[in-house]
């Protein structure tokens, strides 16, 4: 009799292994099991669940951005690192001629507001989006991507190192990649790196979010010169890793390691390395640095842990500040100008914003503050200005500002912590969830005009507009849509 039940037994295991809830019926269901080795089979059968679902088809349970609510999101294993690791992106069947990829060189573009400059965009988008280019896997972390030298460049963790690689614009197609040692993991944030790189003049520069920085040739990734921000400068990393993209004024390179006795802001010789001088003993938080012109002179403005500040970007001095404390030290977002000598400032938090208006007087400079409340909270998603008015997520819900007054004029839209940019009048929202959404910029009213699935999972990076060709990217997929405008016929 025993030989007869034998193929039962197998069949048995088969589907356990197969299929693991239907060996749990089995276990259960079945009789002449002890109660222990129930139990055993058990939790063997819920582990091997555990690989199926979460490793083998990808399932994803991440926070969002308020950091209890969870996301969920499905991405393959097997379909993730094939192409991360260096095979062929899928392409689209009608791909348009290769853009002059240029002018979003750094985070959030050219001035750091994410305003598209190079001319106008396709605003009457299908109701399935515009035109997709191509799509690929990437690895993980938030850094948005960035263009030059033909290429396009971003920083993503590749299990246990961080790595920088260039894409060709027309395929998504891998051309050069360089990596490191460095895994940086937080259970609420999300791991991977965050600063966005930057190019400059034939070269890249790339922070990590362990402090590493490195200087590359952008069209071979040779690397010129590299330190560790941190170990520089005798700082601790922040809770939530190094975040501030680098800064080129000059032959400088601004960086912001927050360390003591005046490495609080740096700066190093962009060609060599060289350290040249620093500034501030602030605890840092994760804007990054930005360069204007206020109350006559050249300056650049740094968001720490404490306050706002204006520092001479020769050397460092300070040149006025303005405190500026929000819970856990989340002060995220970079200061907008405003024109006149103004500049915006917001934190989430319940905290607010602000606009600050800087003089000069016969002791130096002065601070006025032109209004403050908290009609716009803006967690870790700058805001951008159109038409005197300020758009931006407050905590998640899209909003408008206006910018003298500071009266908010309507809230509406629920995107999520996701991320905005301005283009033809229009605003771009990638949400939180992967939606792409444009949205009339229009002061009087909130009017959506399409959205449509663009990425899957958890999307914290900013979108990109290149040469006509908008670029997202989360922690595992990057995609390229043509918005470049329809050509007229000239008859």
């Amino acid at each position: 009799m025993s030989k007869g039940r034998a193929p039962t037994s197998w069949i048995r295991i088969a589907l356990s292994l197969l299929l693991p809830p239907v060996g749990l019926i089995l276990v259960w269901a079945g009789s002449g099991w002890k109660t222990r080795n129930r139990l055993l089979a058990s939790l063997a059968l819920l582990a091997l669940t555990w690989v199926y679902v979460f490793h083998g088809l990808g399932l994803s349970i991440e926070r969002d951005g308020t950091g209890w609510r969870p996301l969920v999101s499905i991405t393959p294993v097997w379909s993730r690192y094939a192409t991360v690791e260096g095979a062929s992106a899928s392409i689209a069947a009608h791909p348009s001629p290769s853009p002059a990829v240029r002018g979003w060189n750094g985070f959030r573009g050219p001035e750091r507001d994410s305003r598209y400059l190079e001319g106008e965009i396709r605003t009457d988008w299908p109701g399935d989006g515009p035109p997709l280019l191509w799509r690929r896997s990437v690895g993980g972390g938030y850094a948005s991507i960035v263009a030059g030298s033909g290429l396009l460049f971003t920083i993503e963790q590749r299990g246990p190192e961080e790595v920088v690689a260039a894409y060709d614009p027309d395929t998504g197609a891998e051309v050069w990649k360089h990596g490191w040692d460095a895994e940086f993991r937080e259970v609420m944030g999300g791991d991977g790196p965050r600063a966005t790189p930057l190019w400059h003049d034939g070269r890249l520069y790339v922070l990590g979010a362990t402090g590493e920085f490195r200087c590359f040739d952008a069209a071979s990734g040779k690397v010129h010169w590299g330190l560790n921000i941190l170990t520089e400068s005798g700082a601790r990393n922040l809770k939530w890793g190094m975040s501030a993209s680098p800064l080129i004024t000059g032959d400088q390179v601004i960086l912001l390691p927050g360390g003591p006795s005046d490495r609080s802001v740096v700066a190093y010789h962009r060609l060599t390395g060289k350290f040249l001088w620093g500034a501030l003993s602030d605890k840092q938080a994760y804007a990054a640095p930005v360069q204007a012109e206020l109350a006559g002179r050249e300056q650049l403005l740094v968001v720490t842990a404490e306050r706002v500040v204006g520092l001479d970007p020769k050397g460092g001095e300070l040149f006025w500040e303005y405190p500026w404390v929000t819970s856990y030290d989340v002060n995220s977002v970079e200061p907008l100008l405003l024109g006149n000598d103004r500049l915006f400032i917001s934190s989430g938090y319940g905290h607010g914003a602000a606009v600050l208006e800087i003089g000069r007087s016969e002791d130096g400079y002065t601070v006025k503050t032109v209004w403050k409340n908290k009609e716009m909270k803006n967690k870790f998603n700058g805001s951008v200005l159109h038409e005197g008015h300020v758009y931006g997520l407050d905590e998640g819900i899209l909003a408008c500002v206006d910018a003298a007054t500071g009266e908010r004029t309507w809230k509406g839209g629920r995107y999520g912590y996701g991320q905005i940019l301005l283009a033809s009048g229009h605003l771009v929202v990638l949400t939180e969830r992967g939606d792409l959404v444009l949205v009339e910029a229009n002061a009087e009213e909130h009017r959506e005009l399409v959205r449509f699935s663009a990425l899957t999972g958890k999307t914290w990076n900013y979108p990109v507009i290149v040469g006509g060709r908008l670029l997202v990217r989360n922690q595992t997929q990057m995609a390229c849509f043509d918005v470049s405008p329809i050509p007229t016929d000239p008859s």
